[in-house]
């Protein structure tokens, strides 16, 4: 059966995650680790993830990729009497995703850009690494283009500081429907102001 190119390249990227191809992961790494932490890219390091996600070789595409440090929270110890259990040190774990902090350092970095996607391209022991796709919103090749002129809506700005692209989404439970996940929806925020308000009591 005959394959498409974007299905060698994907093999192609995988074959470098074992250990056939720890030589080239670890070169790859350590010319990463360099860099700094936002880094425009001329082209893509997995072709067939960023043309699925929505990327295209046009004006108006711009490719970053991002370094965030993993793990949770850096916290220093409290120099006060507390039980280790209180001194909140351990277990200081965000609720927000590694992939979305890496999506908002993309958009701060361009604040003329939307944040389209983004993907994992690599990790070591102290960091990981993704490209994130912006788009121009004002550039007149993505507006000209229907499959993407979309996000010049101005309902789209600053979409991924909202939790609109995918991984904001999934980090918001919204990639979940039925049984478990009926207080998602239009967000958990809004479902405990419901809550609140019926649970307060009005005295005449």
């Amino acid at each position: 059966m005959t394959q498409s190119m974007y299905r060698y390249a994907g093999a192609s990227f995988r074959r470098t995650m074992r250990p056939e191809g720890a030589a080239l992961r670890h070169e790859r790494l350590l010319t990463w680790r360099r860099e700094t932490t936002v880094t425009r890219l001329e082209h893509p390091t997995r072709l067939d993830r960023a043309r699925s996600l929505g990327w295209r070789a046009k004006e108006g595409y711009v490719l970053a990729r991002v370094r965030v440090r993993r793990g949770g929270q850096g916290k220093r110890a409290i120099i006060a009497g507390r039980r280790p259990k209180r001194k909140g040190i351990l277990r200081m774990t965000l609720a927000k995703s590694i992939q979305r902090i890496a999506e908002e350092r993309a958009a701060k970095h361009y604040p003329n850009l939307e944040v389209l996607s983004s993907y994992w391209v690599g990790e070591d022991g102290k960091q990981k690494f993704f490209e994130v796709i912006l788009v121009d919103p004002h550039h007149p090749a993505i507006l000209a283009d229907g499959r993407i002129s979309w996000i010049a809506n101005p309902a789209q700005t600053g979409r991924v500081f909202r939790g609109l692209t995918s991984a904001g989404l999934r980090g918001r439970g919204l990639r979940r429907s039925g049984t478990g996940a009926e207080r998602m929806r239009p967000s958990r925020r809004q479902n405990r102001r419901e809550e609140r308000r019926t649970q307060t009591k009005v005295i005449p």
